[in-house]
């Protein structure tokens, strides 16, 4: 009798994945490579690095498949291989002084920002001009908040999550989701004014 993979949660796979089970591995995938690679390539501003990057974070799910443990989601597990990858190769990349962390291209549109949260930011992503300047601020945010803005408005994470992803306290990851959105509205504010 074949199972069914689709009905599986991710725990459930995950489990079948530390036995070896290919199809389960399979089916994780299925689910989190896109929005794995939309992660990474927030941060990279390079589609094909970031689509390396996202396969050795899936090849480091599949090693390291035996090391996860069930006290938390498995997508907060594999956002922090994620999430661990792009900055070894931003730490890389940054010696090598041939790449700006900060810097996400004005014109790919690899982010869900149907997705930010606010009211206010739901107003704002309702155009491709908007859109832009969401996009464009997200880059021009410090790294302490842009990583935090993507987790949680763009790739929806809860705030414990972040917490574990990011490595950082509970109350740090709300101030900073606050402040990074203050600062998100004003830097797009600016654009506004420097577009007319």
């Amino acid at each position: 009798m074949s199972k069914n993979y689709i009905k599986c949660t991710d725990e459930e796979l995950i489990v079948m994945v530390q036995n070896k089970d290919r199809r389960a591995f399979d089916e994780l995938m299925n689910r989190y490579e896109c929005k794995i690679l939309n992660f990474i390539n927030g941060f990279m501003n390079n589609r094909v690095v970031s689509e390396d990057l996202t396969q050795d974070t899936l090849l480091k799910i599949w090693i390291n498949a035996d090391k996860y443990q069930p006290i938390a989601k498995f997508s907060t597990w594999a956002y922090t291989i994620a999430r661990n990858c792009a900055l070894t190769e931003y730490r890389k990349l940054k010696r090598r002084n041939t790449h700006s962390f900060s810097q996400l291209s004005k014109e790919d549109y690899e982010f869900n920002l149907d997705n930010v949260q606010g009211q206010e930011n739901k107003d704002l992503s309702s155009d491709k001009e908007t859109y832009r300047f969401i996009k464009s601020a997200i880059a021009d945010l410090p790294d302490e908040f842009r990583e935090i803005i993507i987790l949680k408005d763009i790739q929806e994470h809860s705030y414990d999550e972040i917490s574990i992803i990011t490595n950082l306290a509970l109350g740090t990851v709300k101030s900073r989701i606050n402040r990074g959105r203050r600062k998100l509205k004003e830097i797009i504010e600016q654009y506004r004014r420097n577009d007319n």
